[in-house]
Parts: C-alpha cells; structure tokens; sequence
C-alpha cells in the first residue's frame, strides 16, 4: 500500500527572527507570525485526510499542526524526529564567533566529516540514526497512510537525504523555510519526493510583509 507524508518544518518562533540559535535543547513557542504561518498550512491542506499526525517533542512543532489536531486527528510525538543538538551554541545569539563555528562545521559536513558535531551537540550520523529508527516505526503503523510530520529545519534536511538514499553531505541541496512542505510518497519501500519545498500557501503572507 502507498503511503503519503507531508512533511512540514515548524511555524516562525521569535528566536528564529532574533538569529538565536534552537536546537534540539530550546523549546519555544511560535510567534504571532509563526502562528499566521501555521493557519495558511491549515487553510491550504485542512481538506487532506490524514491519518495520523507526528511531531517532535518540541512545543514549536505541537502549535504549527495544532489546528489539525483539535479536529480530532490521532497525534503523536517521536524524539527522533526532534531538531539536532546544536550543543553550546543553542540559546545564543549568532554573534560573529558562533557563526564561523557554523560555517566550520556545516564546511566539515559538506566534505563528508559526518561524525563531527557542536561541543556538546549531535552530528548528522547521531540525528539520522534517531530518525531512521523514528521512520521504521512510522512506516510500519497500519492504516496510516497519509500522515502530517511537523519537525524542525536541520532535521527536515537530514531525514530527507536518510528516506531518498541521498548522501549526508549534500543535505543542505533541501531549501527549508517555516511551513514549507516536502510531499513524500513511499511504495514497497521506497521514498520519493513527489513535491519539492512547497511555499505557495504562504503567498499571502510573504506579499504582505
């Protein structure tokens, strides 16, 4: 049976428009654009039945599908679909420092050092791991065959080179914005993007800003 997942990154936090770095370790909630963001998804995709809906742990996600999830819709949260640990870097500023240290590791990622993290944080080897295990158990779940996944930018990149056998060091090839969408389908075991960075139901808001 063909299954269908909409995969979304979360609505705009104001950390995310501050240039403070999230991660895995900072839970806060969206902003009042962020919430606009989360109600153009809605508007766009409410007549979509689906049948389940997974987020992460993290609250900023839980808003993003809220409205879908007070239709009634099962829900549940994974922690392996949670953002990647940004280590000593999460809740600070992304000052002149903390974004060389940025561009270091995300260069050492590029040329396939995938083992390599923020002090204290998780490599794309260590996120990939957590969400292979975290797709197994999706994919795996009867009657679930077109599911929502709310989950967070850096992890979106790394889980979409994980479903469509794409090497790591290519993960930044995936443009991701707050709301957009990646329309996977899977069939006898297979990812396929069917819908590459979907922005269009956030048109409005952008034309408006």
């Amino acid at each position: 049976m063909k299954k269908l997942f909409y995969i979304i990154r979360h609505g705009e936090t104001d950390l995310n428009k501050q240039g403070i770095v999230q991660g895995k370790g900072v839970n806060t909630p969206l902003n009042a654009f962020g919430q606009r963001q989360a109600q153009a998804f809605y508007d766009a995709y409410k007549g979509i039945n689906f049948d389940k809906i997974y987020t992460s742990t993290l609250i900023r996600t839980h808003q993003t599908v809220a409205k879908f999830i007070e239709q009634g819709l099962p829900w549940e949260q994974l922690d392996g679909l949670d953002e990647i640990s940004w280590g000593i870097y999460e809740g600070k500023e992304q000052s002149t420092n903390i974004m060389t240290g940025f561009n270091s590791i995300t260069q050492q990622w590029s040329e396939g050092k995938l083992d390599v993290s923020i002090e204290g944080g998780e490599s794309p080897n260590q996120v990939q791991k957590r969400q292979k295990k975290a797709m197994d158990y999706i994919t795996s779940q009867p009657n679930e065959d077109v599911v929502l996944i709310c989950m967070h930018g850096r992890a979106m990149r790394i889980l979409l080179c994980l479903l469509v056998n794409k090497p790591l060091s290519e993960m930044d090839d995936f443009p991701h914005m707050n709301t957009a969408l990646y329309l996977v389908s899977y069939d006898n075991g297979v990812f396929t993007i069917e819908d590459h960075y979907n922005i269009n139901h956030l048109a409005e808001l952008q034309n408006a800003e």
